[in-house]
């Protein structure tokens, strides 16, 4: 039992060790990306808040793949990208983005690309 936990728990250190570059480099790439941005901090966080809220709503509403869609925020505004088979995920999406706190428009770029019959 014992030597059984100590196995858990080694695979669980190297499996998160592995993770230590992807945070740190991601932090790098961020911290560069935010030296960038015109926005103010507070602008940026609260973008990030509303971005992470919207893909939330998307990942688990029933009628849209969430996965098929991307969010990006800029001071407010919610663009959704991407390709639904029909205009029910994409009126569903722009919804569910414009009914997140702080959200103050909604850019619905997203595509209806019906699937070819085989």
């Amino acid at each position: 039992m014992k030597a059984a936990a100590v196995v858990a728990i080694l695979s669980a250190a190297l499996g998160l060790a592995a993770c230590v570059p992807v945070v740190v480099g991601g932090a790098a790439v961020g911290g560069y990306y935010i030296g960038k941005d015109e926005r103010e901090p507070g602008v940026i966080a609260s973008d990030g808040r509303i971005t992470t809220a919207v893909k939330s709503r998307l990942i688990t509403d029933k009628y849209v793949d969430g996965l098929a869609i991307n969010v990006d925020t800029y001071e407010g505004v919610v663009t959704l990208r991407g390709e639904v088979s029909s205009s029910l995920p994409r009126e569903q999406a722009e919804r569910l983005a414009a009914s997140v706190e702080g959200v103050k428009s909604v850019q619905n770029e997203i595509r209806i690309v019906r699937k070819a019959e085989d």
